[in-house]
């Protein structure tokens, strides 16, 4: 039964799973009122006492003394109501809340400090099922290489000791009346870790805890993570996961997985272009083409251009020539088994750590409604699970504004459709206007520098568009109302990442597939708003694309590393200057809570997740045309986990610690590149690349290729000859006439059946590769099935039955017994 909410009841959220996000979008916020003005979070460091509960979060609003009297008083007053209700709310659920204030002539900052009693945290733990340890095991923690190298007798330079590792458990769900079983429950201060104190809260950022003498978990990280000195270095995702929570250390653990495993991809690629360097010198057909001198007279590229020889594109000849050889065909099948196995292999790695850091069955549990999805719900209904009276949209009205959404967004593409189609126009111009050049090697070059130029142009409409829709996605996403913070984020992915995938992909695709196909012939050039279509230039397609893939893919990541290095550092200095502008002639020392709050907010994952995805793209759907792609991908990687390791240390506050059994719908984008990566790639080898047209040649004609270039060029038809009173060729497989010719329809056939086969021979090695990988290793599976005898033992409701099964095992828990007692 629905009922309509009174506004009342929207004042606050108490106990809430799913985090507020912030407004950039991120997953960082507090489960206060979504409207609450001026409320912010901030993780302090080493806060407590022994007398009281740890301090686990720090609520903070600023107050402007200024402007005590202006018209805005009313709305102020609003606010502080709501404050005093959510924070009486806290306090009556059992919470500690204390307040200090720093305040001088025109600001006032209040900080809220929380800690939750031994009882809360006992209360919640079990309600929201979280698993605790049962007995403690050796720290398994392995990595591909490693083995591979202890296999191989060889000393692993990636290999570093790293203080405080954290120990793994056998665990099971905690329940009060258990917990006598439960590793450590003799200590409350220590039994309950930080991140899941903020599984328990859900409130705002956490303080780091405590460890006497030693390092803090931040400076652990800080020396032995987040240094630029430690690029050779395995990553400590043990810690980072104790630190940060499940879900920022699957990030990192993704990015050094998808890392380690671009580093065959780039060997393999750089020989593959090594070889075409080789080929470049002996390659009969690129010989013929530089050596022809005035043998082969070319027609006009445009309507007042001049006839030219093809011996001037020689260096553009050479240059494709890198690119389109038959290795490319090898590298292309190989990197397409890469993308299929890297997947596989991702998800074991995914199901071990899943289980390790105990979140394997996270989202089986019930996900809570967002803090503002229960503040904005114009209704309530009842949750048939829970039984309780819950906040609730009308599906119906989700779906219609879902629906709306959907059209700005192919607004938005057609947006980029009509950006493309001004670039193509650009070119189109920019190459006539430069062949007109009395500069003879500007004229020669004109071709190659409208499509560089272009591409640049390119790049910056990419830039400028993605910023301006990621802000509409986030605010169509939050007008849709999504009751869970999975759907909303997953929802917010899919939009953005579908208007990115045409913004960044449409120029190579035109290129790849379109430019060059619908020129027409001399005498019937196609046009387009007036301007003859463009014609791929002497060196192909091919070179093109390579080349706007690079501006695009090494132009985005120069412009990403140099924005995640200089924003953060001019947002933080700014907001330390404010605050101790803030705070002069005050001449106290700051609390840590204060220091704290001068870092910058977390803005989350998506736009990280995001920018490795698009290179996702580019490493495997174009790296037919490209395959030093994974080496660019590689360099730019290893100073990526450095770069978003320091931000996540050095610049941000400390994000709520979420939890996370995957990397969510991003696995699934990154299946359907690696679909769309092997279609795209047979289309590439057979309708942009001149490997067919030369393997034809090869088994019709002449082994060695002798007079091939002249097979790939048509004549010009006679009425344009007598016209102009000359002959020229032009590159088509056409009789006389301008009519394609039997070996066009030949080669379509050939090309057609490569098609088929390519993506056959890939996909069914692709289905055996999955048959013959589990997703989960044997050894986690064993685990897991070791861990559930042990729960059961742990939380029998019978103590017969305990006592029954005693003999068969030692008691439980016991942090001194080793693996052969868990024979495991």
């Amino acid at each position: 039964m629905l009922r309509r909410r009174a506004r009342e009841e929207d004042s606050a959220v108490l106990i809430d799973m799913a985090s507020l996000e912030s407004e950039n979008g991120s997953s960082y916020g507090s489960t206060a009122h979504a409207s609450e003005a001026g409320k912010q979070q901030v993780a302090p460091s080493r806060v407590g006492s022994p007398a009281k509960p740890p301090i686990d979060f720090v609520l903070v609003w600023e107050e402007d003394l200024r402007n005590q009297e202006s018209p805005t008083q009313d709305k102020t007053d609003t606010h502080e109501f709501w404050r005093e209700t959510f924070l009486e709310k806290l306090r009556l659920a059992g919470l500690h809340v204390d307040q200090h204030d720093v305040q001088d002539k025109a600001t006032a900052v209040h900080y809220i400090l929380l800690r939750a009693p031994w009882a809360v945290l006992c209360y919640y733990a079990e309600d929201l099922r979280l698993k605790l340890p049962l007995q403690e095991l050796p720290n398994q923690a392995s990595n591909w290489s490693a083995t591979l190298l202890e296999w191989l007798g060889i000393p692993n330079i990636l290999l570093e000791h790293v203080p405080d590792t954290p120990p793994e458990y056998y665990s099971c769900q905690f329940k009060a009346s258990k917990l006598q079983w439960f590793l450590g429950s003799d200590n409350q201060d220590t039994f309950f870790t930080s991140t899941k104190r903020h599984q328990i809260d859900t409130l705002s950022a956490a303080p780091e805890n405590s460890q006497g003498p030693g390092l803090t978990q931040r400076q652990v990280l800080l020396q032995h993570w987040a240094r630029w000195g430690k690029w050779n270095k395995y990553q400590p995702l043990d810690h980072v996961r104790q630190y940060f929570g499940e879900k920022v250390a699957l990030y990192f653990a993704w990015l050094g997985f998808y890392t380690g495993w671009l580093l065959p991809a780039a060997v393999v690629g750089t020989v593959v272009f090594l070889v075409g360097c080789f080929l470049v010198f002996s390659d009969i057909p690129t010989q013929e083409l530089c050596h022809s001198s005035d043998g082969f007279d070319m027609c006009p590229l445009c309507a007042d251009c001049s006839f030219w020889l093809l011996s001037s594109a020689c260096t553009l000849a050479q240059a494709g020539r890198l690119f389109d050889h038959g290795g490319t065909v090898f590298f292309s099948l190989f990197m397409a088994l890469w993308a299929v196995l890297l997947l596989e292999y991702w998800k074991r790695k995914n199901a071990t750590l899943a289980y390790r850091w105990d979140c394997s069955d996270y989202e089986d549990i019930e996900e809570r409604p967002r803090p503002q999805f229960a503040a904005k719900a114009p209704l309530t209904a009842l949750n048939p699970i829970t039984g309780e009276d819950e906040p609730y949209f009308p599906e119906k009205s989700r779906v219609h504004r879902m629906l709306a959404g959907s059209v700005v967004l192919l607004m938005m593409v057609a947006v980029v459709i009509m950006c493309l189609v001004s670039i193509i126009l650009y070119r189109a111009i920019m190459a006539v206007l430069v062949s007109k050049s009395d500069n003879a090697f500007l004229s020669a070059w004109a071709p190659r520098i409208a499509s560089l130029t272009g591409s640049v142009v390119n790049l910056v409409f990419i830039v400028i568009l993605s910023k301006v829709y990621v802000v509409l996605a986030q605010v169509l996403t939050k007008w849709e109302m999504h009751r869970t913070q999975t759907s909303f984020e997953d929802a917010f992915t899919l939009k953005v990442f579908i208007f990115q995938f045409v913004n960044f992909y449409a120029s190579p695709v035109y290129i790849a597939f379109f430019k060059g196909r619908f020129v027409g012939y001399p005498g019937n050039y196609h046009t387009l708003f007036g301007v003859r279509n463009e014609e791929c230039a002497a060196g192909g397609c091919l070179i093109e694309l390579a080349q706007e893939l690079l501006v695009i893919m090494v132009g985005k990541q120069i412009i990403n590393n140099v924005q995640e290095v200089l924003v953060p550092k001019l947002k933080s200095c700014w907001q330390k200057l404010y605050s101790r502008r803030g705070k002069a002639g005050l001449g106290a020392h700051p609390a840590p809570w204060e220091a704290d709050y001068e870092l910058l907010p977390c803005e989350g994952l998506f736009h990280e997740y995001l920018e490795m995805v698009l290179q996702f793209g580019f490493v495997t759907i174009f790296v037919a045309a490209c395959p030093l792609a994974p080496l660019f991908a590689l360099l730019n990687n290893w100073v990526e986990i450095r770069l978003d390791a320091r931000k996540f240390v050095c610049e941000y506050r400390r994000p709520v610690a979420e939890r996370a059994q995957d990397i969510g719908i991003w696995f699934h984008i990154l299946a359907g590149l690696t679909h769309l990566a092997v279609i795209s790639n047979a289309f590439l080898l057979a309708f942009s690349s001149d490997f067919l047209p030369r393997a034809y040649y090869r088994w019709t004609r002449a082994p060695d290729l002798r007079g091939f270039l002249n097979f790939t060029l048509a004549r010009a038809p006679p009425a344009f000859a007598a016209a102009h009173n000359r002959t020229c060729r032009y590159r088509a497989f056409r009789d006389d006439d301008g009519h394609y010719s039997q070996t066009y329809w030949t080669l379509l056939a050939i090309r057609l059946a490569f098609v088929i086969v390519f993506e056959h021979v890939v996909f069914s090695t692709g289905r055996l590769l999955d048959l013959l990988v589990p997703d989960i290793p044997e050894s986690v599976e064993i685990k897991v099935k070791r861990e559930y005898y042990l729960a059961k033992q742990a939380l029998a409701e019978n103590e017969a039955l305990l006592g029954a099964t005693g003999a068969k095992d030692d008691q439980l828990p016991s942090s001194e017994s080793g693996p052969s007692s868990l024979g495991s």
